[in-house]
């Protein structure tokens, strides 16, 4: 399972619905762009609108473009309780802004977090948590209230972020976790705990223990993300 499994579906949902030719209309006339229907392929005539190029100097945009916009504006604070009713009746509205900036800005920011939430972004292996004891790996906590999964540390870390240990059982343990990388919802799941949680009663092998690591370093990321995402005003 990678984290993209939470976002990735819904967005390619409001993706295809905002294909509809009037609504790719009005995003153009929104942003003042051209939709290609395909990515530009060679020449250098092309090369005001490859990725390589800043975005200041394109004057199209495609789908994948609008996937990574989407992607970015499901995970604004404000985004599921502005357009909640319009997602829960299956009209999956998207606000687009009139500052080209503003747009090019999400797309990249949405472009990075898909990235990390395949798991295929350098970042993913820059470890901030550690496994330290040996044990049989076994998940036996059931993170309920009597069987708790994450205890925190008695201070704060150097960035004011409070970390502590995500406990399997009752002698192993993840170290250093963020406890925001442990509550943060990706739609209407909490991955860290959902991962753990789907591997109740099971060994866990050297591969998903890496992965859960991994796992950790993306929601960091992602809360990271999020809070820039905040800051961006869409009208």
């Amino acid at each position: 399972m990678t984290l993209a499994h939470f976002l990735e579906k819904t967005s390619r949902r409001i993706l295809n619905f905002n294909l509809d030719p009037k609504i790719l209309k009005e995003i153009e006339v929104s942003l003042g762009l051209l939709f290609l229907a395909e990515a530009e392929e060679g020449g250098n005539v092309c090369m005001i609108n490859s990725p390589e190029v800043r975005y200041a100097y394109k004057d199209t945009f495609t789908s994948i473009d609008l996937l990574n916009y989407i992607y970015a504006i499901q995970l604004a604070p404000w985004y599921s309780d502005k357009y909640k009713e319009f997602l829960d009746i299956n009209f999956p509205k998207v606000p687009y802004p009139t500052d080209q900036n503003v747009f090019w800005q999400m797309v990249q920011l949405g472009g990075e977090l898909r990235q990390l939430h395949w798991l295929e972004s350098p970042k993913i292996t820059e470890y901030i948590t550690s496994f330290p004891v040996d044990g049989n790996n076994r998940v036996e906590r059931k993170f309920t209230s009597s069987s708790p999964g994450f205890e925190p540390s008695k201070s704060l870390d150097h960035q004011h972020c409070q970390r502590g240990k995500v406990w399997i059982n009752n002698t192993q343990y993840f170290d250093h976790v963020p406890l925001t990388a442990w509550k943060i919802y990706l739609g209407v799941h909490q991955p860290a705990q959902k991962w753990l949680k789907d591997r109740s009663g099971r060994i866990l092998d050297f591969e998903e223990i890496l992965q859960y690591h991994k796992i950790i370093v993306a929601l960091t990321e992602t809360h990271r993300f999020m809070q820039v995402i905040n800051t961006i005003k869409i009208d």
